[in-house]
């Protein structure tokens, strides 16, 4: 979950690298450094704990000039955060340095294994133990850098992204990966060359770009054509890519946090992700039209995902059932993957990822495939792992996310699984025409009502200032908003600390009640559609044990007023488009609480945002 990036060519590396750095460092800030080699074959290493401002001011000062570097933000996983534990490793000469991120596995054995060959060890790390394993590669073969990076990882268990250079070759970046993401921008004429975890620090100079595969490794010397080499020595043609980002999503654009900017982005995000593929009363999906049959013949989906994604797949589950009459599971990626799952060759598996990088939901595709089922893609990040390992998808089309607790993705994801169910369902003849027409109109209207709801941001902004005192929150809801009662829940948690719980509303009986007392704010959401009557019922439940309660009602409602001691409206909808805009508040109010707690929005503690990592 870390992020790397490095730079070779006739520019000034540290400026590029630290500017890399900071449109990373949503993928780890634990630490941060940065290993340079100028033309008199020096290696300088500058490090620091904490974010990538620490380490600008530690290499204040400092000789930070060459032209060739690489740089690191971390997210801890082997070994506490620290400038000790902090990348970049160099090996015992100090001739080599990397970056990492992953997790080799078989680590401790190769410690002790170099350890007997007289290599001394400063951090905690297993990466510092594969460059001391390249060095001895190197040294005991008397290769390249490029051979011994390719021996070394042979005798590598786990998953990584790496960067090495070597100070008497002050000129080339060899770069690997296994199991964790990593592109590489070529420059005009093969000048000069970037790598990085993701396209967000090479856009600025580049739109031509390689995505690594896995156990491949790229060697990259300006003034060459760039070179793929697989674990075995066999040589890879260069598939480059063009990419097309939108630079102003990498900026804050005048917003406080970038998750705050994030949420206001979404009307005109979903209209984005909606362009193409709804027109006036049809939906267009290529991925639909190229794959009917198979995805017409299936006899079962089943949607893999974590965390935030996950909650999608909840919501996607009461689609495809309602509107296409095929049954649907929902699987944690994480727990998927080891239970042994019975897997048709009729089936779809359904993968959802923001960053088309998340190493559970990929060993899951991979388990999936293995069985014979087709699988369908969801994800953001255009030329990710994901949408290059699934047989068809559809991308979100939201633009980069760089706070860490999803948002626009979310609703892109929600956009998404909406117009697959459509296209499905029209397909099928599983809908009603005149239904159909009227879910394509209002899904259209979407971005336009959640304008509206955004309007609700300075009354649910001094609400926040009410609630910085709960130490715990519970979140309900019932059929199309049970799983936006548990994404409003992981926000709080994620970015307040604030131990928040969803539930469906009806089973608050079985348990969650007796936590409710007069310190206990219970969120519903209440918007007017089945299930409202229920709904009531269960607020006058905790009403009538002092809770409090705030409810998301639809606009004019007067019996939750009667009752909720805070309502916030929306607009109305139709029930299953109601996801889309119940969550928007539970966005705002927990970006609000945490806010009011001084805490950083987009950079919460222990959290990354790309989980490449198990």
């Amino acid at each position: 979950m870390c992020g790397i990036v490095g730079y070779t060519g006739t520019r000034n590396a540290y400026d590029i690298l630290v500017k890399g750095l900071h449109r990373l460092e949503y993928r780890g800030y634990d630490s941060a450094g940065v290993a340079l080699i100028n033309g008199e074959d020096t290696l300088n290493v500058y490090k620091a704990k904490g974010k990538v401002n620490d380490l600008e001011l530690a290499a204040s000062g400092k000789d930070c000039s060459g032209t060739l570097g690489i740089a690191h933000t971390r997210w801890a996983t082997h070994g506490e955060p620290s400038v000790r534990n902090a990348h970049p490793h160099v090996s015992e000469s100090s001739n080599l340095a990397i970056v990492h991120n992953g997790i080799i596995e078989n680590f401790s054995l190769l410690r002790d294994q170099l350890t007997e060959r007289g290599y001394h060890f400063h951090s905690d790390t297993d990466t510092e133990v594969l460059v001391q394993l390249i060095e001895y590669a190197q040294v005991t073969h008397q290769c390249a850098l490029s051979e011994a990076v390719r021996i070394a990882l042979r005798s590598c268990i786990g998953a990584y992204a790496i960067a090495v250079l070597d100070r008497r070759d002050p000129s080339t970046i060899i770069a690997a990966r296994k199991g964790s993401p990593l592109v590489i921008g070529i420059g005009k004429d093969n000048q000069e060359f970037f790598v990085a975890s993701d396209a967000t620090p090479i856009v600025e100079y580049t739109q031509e770009v390689v995505y690594v595969d896995d156990e491949q490794i790229a060697i990259c010397t300006p003034g060459k054509p760039i070179e793929i080499m697989d674990l075995k020595n066999n040589q890879v043609d260069v598939n480059i890519k063009q990419i097309d980002m939108d630079l102003d999503m990498l900026d804050k654009g005048g917003y406080p946090h970038f998750m705050l900017k994030e949420i206001f982005d979404q009307p005109h995000c979903l209209h984005d992700c909606m362009s193409g593929r709804l027109f006036n009363e049809e939906v267009i999906l290529s991925a639909v039209r190229n794959n009917r049959a198979r995805l017409l013949s299936a006899t079962r989906f089943i949607i893999v995902a974590c965390g935030t994604s996950w909650h999608a797949g909840l919501i996607a589950k009461q689609l495809i059932e309602h509107f296409c009459k095929i049954p649907v599971e929902v699987d944690y990626a994480s727990e998927f993957r080891y239970r042994d799952p019975v897997i048709y060759s009729t089936d779809v598996v359904i993968a959802i990822s923001q960053s088309g990088e998340t190493a559970d939901t990929l060993a899951a595709i991979q388990l999936a495939k293995e069985s014979g089922a087709f699988i369908f893609g969801i994800v953001n990040a255009v030329g990710s792992s994901i949408a290059r390992t699934t047989d068809t998808g559809i991308y979100i089309h939201v633009g980069p996310e760089i706070g860490v607790a999803s948002t626009k993705a979310f609703t892109g994801q929600l956009t998404c699984l909406t117009l697959l169910t459509l296209a499905l369902a029209h397909a099928k003849g599983t809908i009603e025409h005149e239904e159909f027409v009227s879910l394509t109109r209002e899904l259209q209207s979407i971005p336009g009502k959640i304008e509206q709801v955004l309007t609700t941001n300075d009354q649910i902004q001094k609400l926040a200032r009410i609630y910085t005192y709960a130490t715990n929150f519970l979140y309900l809801g019932r059929g199309w908003n049970y799983p936006v009662a548990l994404e409003g829940a992981l926000k709080l948690k994620e970015i307040s600390y604030i131990h928040a719980e969803g539930y469906p509303a009806a089973e608050m009986k079985h348990g969650p009640i007796a936590l409710v007392d007069n310190m206990m704010p219970v969120l519903f959401i209440a918007t007017h559609h089945e299930g409202y009557e229920k709904i009531i019922s269960n607020m006058q439940e905790v009403k009538a044990r002092g809770g409090r309660i705030i409810a998301i009602v639809t606009e004019g409602d007067q019996q939750v007023n009667k009752i909720a001691d805070e309502c916030i409206c929306v607009p109305q909808t139709l029930a299953p488009l109601a996801p889309l805009l119940s969550v928007i508040p539970l966005q705002l109010l927990a970006y609000h609480i945490a806010v009011e707690k001084g805490l950083n929005v987009d950079m919460p503690r222990n959290l990354a945002k790309s989980v490449t990592v198990e």
